[in-house]
């Protein structure tokens, strides 16, 4: 089973992809961990990501498809994965589809995590305030104006992607703003619709 979370930042994409790698025995792709370990790895893909990653650049489609090229033909990657955070452009989603074709493989479903994000805004500044408020320290990029930059990034950038997958008969949409079990059985129904087809 592979699959594809679609979201803005704090859909709960990272979560649902956690406990659907716990339940099914999938594997979590995350591309700036994936980059991370080819770096410490050394191999050849990771040596080319370091030397762009020091230099403060943006490591290229070629190499992030690279090492996913490299990362799903292992083992533990053998009954399935979910790719989080990737792709977040049409050029991506195109290089990743010829990716897996090459490989004989497909995605089985894509899922987007559907979420108001005036909700989303208000949830954060509520999570500053209560962490705060217990003495914590707040994330410099967890406030409701990092999160709006980081909307308007994923309106722009990521959201055609919805019409992409859609377009290809492989979007399904569930509802982000549910509680943690609810979207996660939403998803679940999504994978055994997806299974049957």
């Amino acid at each position: 089973m592979n699959l594809i979370l679609l979201g803005p930042p704090g859909a709960g994409k990272g979560t649902q992809a956690q406990l659907l790698a716990d339940k099914h025995g999938l594997v979590q792709l995350s591309t700036g961990d994936m980059l991370r370990a080819a770096v410490k790895a050394g191999s050849e893909i990771g040596k080319k990501a370091e030397a762009i990653m020091k230099s403060g650049g943006l490591v290229s489609d070629e190499i992030v498809i690279g090492i996913i090229a490299d990362r799903i033909e292992q083992p533990d990657c053998a009954k399935g994965f979910i790719l989080d955070g990737f792709p977040r452009t049409l050029k991506q989603a195109d290089a990743l589809g010829s990716l897996l074709t090459s490989k004989g493989k497909d995605l089985d479903a894509v899922v987007e995590i559907k979420v108001d994000d005036t909700i989303l805004v208000s949830r954060i500044e509520n999570r500053a305030r209560e962490t705060l408020a217990a003495g914590g320290t707040v994330r410099a990029d967890d406030n409701a104006e990092a999160l709006k930059t980081r909307l308007m990034a994923y309106y722009r950038e990521t959201s055609p992607l919805v019409g992409y997958y859609y377009a290809y008969r492989k979007l399904q949409t569930v509802d982000g703003m549910a509680p943690i079990a609810d979207v996660s059985a939403q998803i679940e129904a999504v994978l055994k619709g997806a299974a049957k087809a």
